[in-house]
């Protein structure tokens, strides 16, 4: 039983890392679903920007709405403020061709998009946020894909500016530049897993009105999916925003996404199904649920090692100390991880264990019923002080107890 629970631990994580991805890979060049694309289907859109508190780039978006390349008399901009108090809504109000919506009480994103997409005049919606600035044949690219009448959603690319800046934008850049790879074979495949706040499309019939607490840009696409349609990603649908900036936010940013999206799956857990929704429910198993559950499988792995280690067995004795290495490499990433460039070395081990650190607590704050609503960027101290207290309980286990254990072993 042991040995089976100790292939398990060990396979699951490296199917979902590498298996995965390469099945996917495989598979795509030999299926390709049918997918019609109009080059010139220009059908009357809304794009609807979500904003609280964005004085700083509200201008901006503006004038890149503006310079969209899209007939002007086929496209409506609505601007969704959740009770912005720093003039944003003022700036907005000063264009003609900007409509705004606000919302009062600081209610939430999704709270917003319910209260904005019955007032949209057009059959097919956009979703933007504030800092996502579009090329400007973004939305001919995304709403081209609908003359496929079984086309749901369509999603789009978005590409960090500044994502070789520090470490912290090292690193999501490159986890970024992988989730690209995966959205692109599941396409090919069933459907992309999931939206994009920064850029997505959807049929305005398919939009249900969801509850406060789900992530629009997760749970609507689950609920088109359902619905018999597909979810299509188009690498060529880009805009441009930075990353978080630091790994305290991208932390809490990474907490925040799990914590909903979790709530959402469970909420149309039917896409689970594979009689429902056929190979989509093996993506979504293997792109996020299994993906979320990676904390737990290491933190099994590192028990069943030091179980086999203590046993006298040899391999799992050398493994340990493998993994103990990774982990003062996590360290020595924890203690320079202010620094705007330090080695892949210790960045990549720090965010890996980082990310499934608060993946693991927004499960845990899901299961609890704690969802957070509403989202604004903290006071950066109060951030820094939860990633410290992380980096502290890590640096005193996982140096003090290799030590600990090597001396029980070499003395056996």
């Amino acid at each position: 039983m042991l040995e089976l629970i100790t292939y398990f631990l060990f396979l699951t994580p490296i199917y979902v890392y590498i298996g995965y991805p390469v099945l996917l890979f495989t598979l795509q060049l030999f299926i390709h679903r049918k997918h019609q694309i109009d080059n010139n289907f220009t059908p009357q859109v809304t794009l609807i920007v979500s904003c609280f508190n964005e004085a700083n780039v509200i201008q901006a978006k503006i004038n890149n709405c503006l310079e969209i390349d899209y007939p002007q008399q086929n496209i409506e901009y609505i601007f969704v403020s959740d009770g912005s108090t720093d003039g944003t809504d003022e700036i907005i109000k000063s264009n003609k061709n900007i409509r705004i919506i606000r919302q009062e009480g600081r209610l939430g994103k999704t709270s917003g998009l319910n209260l904005a997409i019955p007032k949209c005049s057009s059959d097919f919606i956009v979703f933007s946020d504030a800092n996502a600035m579009y090329k400007p044949d973004a939305i001919k690219k995304l709403v081209r894909h609908f003359s496929d009448s079984k086309t749901g959603y369509v999603v789009g690319a978005a590409i960090y500016t500044d994502g070789n800046q520090n470490s912290a934008a090292k690193s999501e850049n490159s986890y970024w530049q992988y989730e690209i790879a995966l959205k692109t074979w599941e396409s090919k495949l069933h459907s992309v897993v999931g939206g994009d706040g920064a850029i997505y499309a959807i049929r305005k019939k398919l939009y249900t009105k969801l509850d406060a607490k789900d992530i629009n840009d997760f749970v609507n696409p689950l609920q088109i999916i359902a619905k018999g349609y597909r979810g299509i990603f188009d690498a060529e649908a880009i805009c441009h925003e930075e990353t978080a900036g630091d790994f305290a936010k991208e932390a809490r940013r990474k907490e925040r996404i799990v914590n909903r999206s979790f709530r959402g799956l469970m909420k149309v857990h039917q896409v689970l199904n594979p009689f429902n929704t056929g190979f989509f429910s093996l993506q979504i198993l293997s792109h996020k649920l299994l993906r979320w559950l990676i904390p737990v499988f290491l933190v099994g792995i590192a028990i069943v090692t030091i179980i086999h280690a203590y046993r006298g067995d040899s391999f799992f004795q050398s493994l340990y100390f493998l993994e103990m290495f990774f982990l003062w490499l996590a360290v020595a990433g924890f203690i320079k991880h202010k620094r705007d460039h330090s080695s892949p070395i210790l960045f990549i081990p720090y965010y890996f264990l980082m990310v499934n650190f608060y993946s693991l607590l927004g499960i845990l704050k899901a299961l609890s019923g704690n969802i957070q609503v509403t989202w604004s960027s903290p006071r950066e101290k109060s951030i820094q002080q939860g990633i410290s207290t992380m980096g502290k309980i890590l640096s005193a286990i996982f140096i003090i107890l290799p030590f600990i254990l090597f001396l029980d072993i070499i003395t056996q």
